[in-house]
């Protein structure tokens, strides 16, 4: 069963990926966007693990609940809204129980990866986050180890496709050839959820 310290630390372990990674999520950035993702979902999970320091939220679902509203207060551009969502929507799934089971928690992010799809407009093979995070949900119901590998093989599959939704569907075909930095922050968010789990 995964408790509300389980998703703390989820949260936690995802602030620490993206301080890492930051750099090279703004570079992807760079050439499609506009060379700020990396440094806004690091200031944004920073505030994130300090809010959950203060607050210490009770259930799984209130943890989610306050990491989205805090990512949506302190992110810029589209980054802050669709990642606050997928997180608040997915913590309202869960609703108010204490724990909740691997399936459980796979159906409310399946909610909450819905959630975004609507927001955003956003379909898979448009080359967006919802490239890694569609097929990370479907296979969350073997494992989070094979969530984990399903959401980086969508980030990779990105590249050779030509923007649709978003700052980089400006570019046209000159998107094509680069590596969605959303997909990729994506993927790191399910990375740190198969090492909270262990797998």
């Amino acid at each position: 069963m995964l408790d509300a310290d389980f998703f703390r630390r989820w949260m936690t372990a995802t602030a620490v990926s993206v301080e890492h990674e930051a750099e090279r999520l703004t570079a992807l950035d760079s050439p499609i966007g506009d060379a700020d993702h990396g440094s806004n979902l690091q200031r944004g999970f920073r505030a994130v693990a300090t809010a959950l320091e203060k607050e210490e939220p009770g259930t799984p679902g209130a943890v989610l609940i306050l990491a989205g509203r805090t990512l949506i207060s302190t992110v810029g551009g589209a980054s802050g809204p669709l990642y606050g969502t997928l997180l608040r929507r997915t913590g309202k799934a869960l609703g108010d129980a204490a724990e909740v089971d691997e399936a459980e928690f796979a159906q409310a992010l399946r909610t909450g990866v819905d959630a975004v799809t609507q927001l955003g407009g956003a379909a898979p093979g448009d080359k967006t986050m919802i490239d890694a995070l569609l097929p990370a949900v479907d296979a969350l119901g073997q494992s989070f180890a094979a969530a984990r590998s399903a959401a980086e093989e969508g980030a990779q599959a990105t590249t050779p496709l030509q923007a649709r939704k978003g700052r980089a569907s400006y570019l046209g075909e000159r998107s094509i050839g680069h590596q969605d930095p959303g997909a990729t922050s994506s993927a790191i968010l399910i990375a740190a959820l198969a090492e909270t789990a262990g797998e």
